[in-house]
């Protein structure tokens, strides 16, 4: 039967333990830019009227077990698809439109709806007799929804286990549901009946190992004593919903407590003879027949093609048999010597038996009679299976979209100043249990986050100096000309940031006898946060511990995921040597927020959080400076890498494809824009040329493909159009391609940093110019500055006044404080002037 609920995948970034979990129980729906390939068992959501109905085929060949498609594209794909392949998205308000023939032709609906009006759900369910009905809703499932809808009841919030749990009911006094273990690796031949309850369910579609419920000792792991240990690859209900079937891959001596595979008895079939090729392969005696099967590759290559020729020349019944078995038997010979399983030849033929679309089915022309290849009419259109589904087509140009903003109406031009819809709120929500977890058990859950996450085992989550050079193998790492680049830029970002210092009072003499004065005062503890791991970005730890180090911060706390093996990149450690760090934590996400908000026992907690990070990070960042029992403030929000270039006709198109490019390469969701002032046809299609030449070109093309097929070219009248377009944008990097570029900067209202005339590429201010790379993102730069030395800075304000002025301000004072019914603040001046 169908799977009781599907799980929508709307990011990129997912988490590894939670998608396995998913995937044992039911299908994921994704987008088809998301990397098919992760994802066992998945429907693709083409939420588009105008897809490419080729393309659509095209997932459905390489694996995607549903397409879900809206309704102008189900007609398309009616007759084209099977019905078991398609599912239609439907708005619950377009029910009515949806053909008789239509609903023959899909196995199921997928209802996108505001919220999730039951009333109107059992209805519609009616309408759509037979088939599975599938809710995406603006609302969250909740509990007394879920017992609306089924009749089960659950407690204060839904686990994986209680959405697929949902259907079944048990028939037992006990509560308990019978459970088939069958092999995975064995075509699911059935290994035992056990039983299964909600808990051990739970536990297995979380854990992936076989836990079922012993009807006298409770709780049962299979192994977890005699080693004979279960991965679970799947969990299904049967037909009536009473009972479950379990899909594992056995381990040890097999899953009886007999000295025997299965509580069946032996194995027999493929998977026997398979047994036994694998047991010939290790101990077949030396110069043995077996032992040249598998080591001499033309003579099984010649006993292949003997009995494939015996077969095909059989006759009877009984001669087919004979000769397909032998020719099984060489095969399988020839898998075994190669490390092929059934279950890898199983998996082939399953991912065959997917395929819409069908080979002519002509034989290569050396097996042919003649030698030639005989002709078909309406040879069907074939689709590789070797190469996977690109949502853009790589032979296609790698090109921006183009918008013409004198033509643009206002609601289009909003629709243009958008960014992705960041869903901080889902996030948070994700990140609150890292954060709690931390704040609790403190250097204990960071170093099991860091071993989940990070896949490194720590002894101390925490580094102290000195960093370098006495961290032998920071100094044995550090690239002599990558050191000296570190040094160049040092200094360059730290003379332009020691310049911003707030270092002297503002004094004003308000009225006589009445001073007034502000003096800054650096924050006393920060925290560094440097993405790291697989990634060397010792220019983040530039960026931030630069200005802390010049604002005079008491204590600076570098945070960076470590690699593998627990060590930090030597590059990011030679900078904490530079900037005077106190200390480096090795960890990373929302649990090295947290760290550096509440303390640990050996991380110092900080005042202020900086640095970028991905969305993790940024929810975890936003959750602790709401939180009172933190005390912290952080930077500012983030969002994707950004990018806005204006140029006219006196700009090298070359020079403005390589920075589109260069914030491009940073991820899929990267802002891109060029705003084409007065840019002539041909000067915008040689930039249009050179995005794609040099695109091609990079390593990241993949990302780049999909960032840039999501990026805009706005043409606009003249420079002042452009300005106040990207005004309105207000983007992380602006880039000017003017004729007289310097000129124009005055007209800069809202913008993270500017880049001024050709030969300022984004790149330099991004390592070593002197300016921060610690922009606004989003739409921010309208409210937010970069990182500056003045981020590491508070000012407190101060006033003297001395009697004479007193005599003068009291009685203003008085008057005000009268009038707002706070005697107690004009008693302050009374007692003082006797009045």
């Amino acid at each position: 039967m169908s799977p009781p609920f599907l799980v929508l995948v709307d990011t990129h970034d997912v988490q590894e333990d939670l998608l396995r979990a998913v995937c044992r129980v039911t299908s994921v729906i994704i987008k088809p830019s998301h990397n098919a390939s992760t994802f066992s068992a998945r429907h693709v959501l083409v939420d588009d009227n105008f897809a490419d109905v080729d393309q659509i085929i095209t997932h459905l060949d390489n694996g995607t077990e549903k397409a879900i498609v809206p309704l102008s594209l189900a007609k398309k794909l009616v007759g084209l698809v099977p019905a078991a392949r398609l599912l239609l998205l439907l708005d619950a308000a377009n029910v009515s439109a949806v053909p008789d023939s239509l609903r023959n032709a899909v196995s199921g609906v997928l209802l996108k709806a505001i919220s999730t009006d039951v009333d109107l759900i059992h209805s519609i369910s009616a309408f759509f007799t037979g088939l599975s009905i599938y809710i995406l809703s603006d609302d969250k499932p909740t509990p007394s929804m879920i017992r609306k809808l089924t009749g089960i009841e659950l407690g204060n919030s839904i686990t994986i286990a209680d959405a697929f749990l949902a259907p079944i009911v048990s028939d037992r006094s006990d509560g308990l549901f019978p459970t088939i273990v069958s092999s995975y690796t064995q075509s699911g031949r059935p290994l035992g009946l056990v039983y299964s309850s909600r808990e051990s369910v739970a536990k297995s579609i979380m854990t992936g190992k076989g836990v079922y419920q012993s009807r006298k000792h409770g709780l049962w792991e299979k192994g977890k004593t005699s080693g004979a240990t279960q991965d679970v690859m799947g969990i299904r209900i049967d037909c009536d919903s009473d009972a479950l079937q379990f899909s594992v891959v056995q381990h040890g001596e097999g899953f009886c407590h007999l000295p025997q595979p299965t509580c069946f008895g032996d194995i027999d079939g493929l998977s026997a003879l398979e047994a036994t090729l694998t047991s010939r392969l290790a101990n077949a005696p030396e110069g043995s027949y077996t032992r040249r099967l598998f080591h001499d590759q033309e003579l099984l290559r010649a006993k292949i093609k003997e009995e494939a020729d015996e077969l095909c020349r059989a006759e009877t019944k009984e001669e087919v048999a004979f000769e397909a078995a032998d020719l099984i038997y060489f095969t399988l010979t020839r898998c075994v010597a190669a490390g092929v399983t059934l279950r890898d030849v199983e998996e082939v033929l399953k991912k065959k038996a997917k395929k819409i679309t069908r080979r002519p089915g002509n034989a290569k022309p050396q097996f042919m009679s003649d030698g030639k290849i005989p002709q078909t009419r309406d040879t069907p259109k074939t689709y590789s299976p070797s190469k996977p589904f690109s949502a853009v087509d790589p032979n296609a140009p790698i090109a921006m979209r183009t918008v013409d903003l004198s033509a643009a109406t206002p609601d289009e031009r909003a629709q243009l100043l958008k960014r992705p819809v960041l869903r901080s709120d889902e996030m948070i929500a994700k990140v609150k249990p890292i954060v709690d977890d931390v704040r609790k058990r403190g250097d204990a859950a960071l170093i099991e986050l860091t071993a989940k996450f990070d896949k490194a085992q720590l002894d101390t989550p925490v580094l102290l100096p000195p960093f370098y050079p006495l961290a032998s193998t920071a100094a044995q790492g550090l690239d002599p000309s990558v050191r000296d680049a570190i040094d160049v830029a040092y200094a360059n970002v730290r003379k332009f940031h020691a310049a911003q210092v707030d270092g002297s009072p503002l004094v004003v003499e308000t009225m006589p006898g009445v001073t007034c004065s502000r003096f800054a005062r650096p924050i006393a503890r920060v925290g560094l946060y440097v993405p790291g791991g697989t990634a060397v970005l010792p220019s983040t730890a530039l960026m931030l511990g630069i200005p802390a180090q010049v604002a005079g911060c008491e204590q600076i706390v570098l945070a960076t995921p470590p690699r593998a093996d627990g060590s930090v990149s030597p590059e990011v450690l030679y900078v904490a040597h530079l900037v005077g760090a106190h200390a480096i934590l090795r960890a990373g996400g929302a649990q090295a927020v947290a760290a550096l908000a509440y303390g640990t026992e050996t991380c110092p907690k900080v005042d202020k959080i900086f640095g970028p990070g991905n969305q993790w990070v940024t929810a975890a960042k936003m959750f602790v400076q709401n939180d009172t029992e933190a005390l912290v403030s952080i930077d500012m929000p983030a969002g994707p890498s950004e990018v806005l270039v204006i140029a006219d006709d006196s700009s090298n198109p070359a020079f403005v494809a390589a920075d589109l490019l260069s914030q491009a390469e940073h991820g899929v969701d990267s802002q891109v824009v060029l705003v084409a002032s007065c840019l002539s046809d041909d000067k915008l299609r040689e930039v249009e040329e050179e995005v794609d030449k040099q695109a091609r070109a990079l390593p990241r093309v993949n990302i780049v493909r999909e960032s840039v097929s999501r990026s805009l070219i706005v043409r606009a009248p003249d420079p002042e159009a452009a300005l106040q377009f990207s005004n309105e944008y207000a983007p992380e990097h602006l880039i000017l391609h003017l004729q007289n570029a310097s000129g124009w900067v005055g007209h800069v209202k809202n913008a993270g940093s500017v880049f001024v005339g050709p030969y300022s590429p984004e790149s330099c201010g991004d390592y070593a110019s002197g300016t921060n790379h610690t922009l606004p993102t989003n739409g921010y730069a309208r409210q937010f500055s970069g990182v500056n030395t003045l981020s590491f800075q508070k000012h407190i304000t101060s006033q003297e006044v001395t009697v004479e002025g007193l005599q003068k301000l009291g009685p203003v004072v008085v008057t005000l404080a009268d009038c707002e019914g706070l005697d107690a603040h004009a008693n302050a001046v009374r007692v003082r002037l006797g009045i």
